[in-house]
């Protein structure tokens, strides 16, 4: 089911998450804090590693409610 999602550079999914409207407004250790203001308020993590495993950006686009096929279309 998860092989279909890339492993990819925290850089790469921070930069495509922008592109929704998603901020960095914090971070914590290796742990990046994005968020997006709307009706609903949506926060994500990303881990800032060397990649990030693709479990975590499946976790990361649920939280986001973006699909792949969305997100794919930014990188």
């Amino acid at each position: 089911m998860g092989s279909k999602y890339p492993v990819l550079k925290p850089n790469e999914i921070i930069s495509a998450l922008n592109q929704f409207g998603f901020k960095v407004v914090s971070q914590k250790g290796s742990h990046i804090k994005l968020r997006k203001e709307g009706s609903i308020v949506k926060t994500v993590i990303v881990p800032n590693h060397y990649e990030v495993a693709k479990g975590t950006l499946q976790s990361i686009l649920e939280q986001a409610g973006i699909t792949l096929e969305e997100f794919t279309t930014k990188l």
